[in-house]
């Protein structure tokens, strides 16, 4: 039987997930996401686990808006060209199964500026803070992941009202999940 874990930064993202299914909290960023992810798939039977990782996301380009399944996630803080030049591999681009076609570029910056929703926008259709941390962990621990975004904010200076618009994301979100563990 699969074991469904919902994985999100904040607690405020996660608020309508159904009972019954277990919510990790990881913090805001991708390191922190990371280790969160980590810590909770570590010492666990993993073969039946699925991790659905549920939050907000800001949209790069005009006219996105709703629930996104990206199929791509982008490390975007990164400087994954000067990495390559000395012979590693950055792995700056994560592909993640069941996705819609959507790039998801996350990394550490609330993006609230333009001039960085711009250069964002040619790479990316969504961007978040998490999302590539707790992909690269699942990964790692060989454990299935659907990222599932709800636009929230167009990543512009009216992300900074985040913090009002969260409650309704979430209640999208949670119906999504309740849909998909059924």
């Amino acid at each position: 039987m699969t074991e469904f874990v919902v994985v999100s930064a904040v607690a405020g993202e996660a608020r309508y997930v159904p009972g019954g299914v277990e919510v990790v909290v990881t913090g805001v960023g991708k390191t922190a996401a990371a280790v969160a992810t980590a810590r909770m798939l570590a010492g666990r039977d993993t073969s039946e686990l699925v991790v659905l990782n549920v939050g907000t996301t800001g949209a790069l380009r005009d006219g996105l808006s709703g629930v996104y399944l990206p199929s791509t996630v982008i490390n975007h803080d990164l400087n994954a060209g000067a990495i390559r030049a000395i012979g590693l591999d950055p792995q700056e681009a994560l592909h993640v199964e069941g996705g819609d076609g959507t790039v998801l570029a996350s990394g550490d910056v609330f993006v609230t500026d333009p001039e960085v929703r711009a250069r964002l926008a040619e790479r990316a259709h969504l961007v978040d803070m998490e999302a590539y941390g707790v992909v690269y962990a699942c990964r790692e621990y060989g454990v299935p992941v659907r990222v599932v975004k709800h636009v929230s904010d167009s990543a512009n200076e009216a992300a900074l009202d985040w913090p009002a618009l969260v409650d309704a994301s979430a209640k999208v979100l949670g119906e999504w999940v309740s849909d998909y563990v059924r």
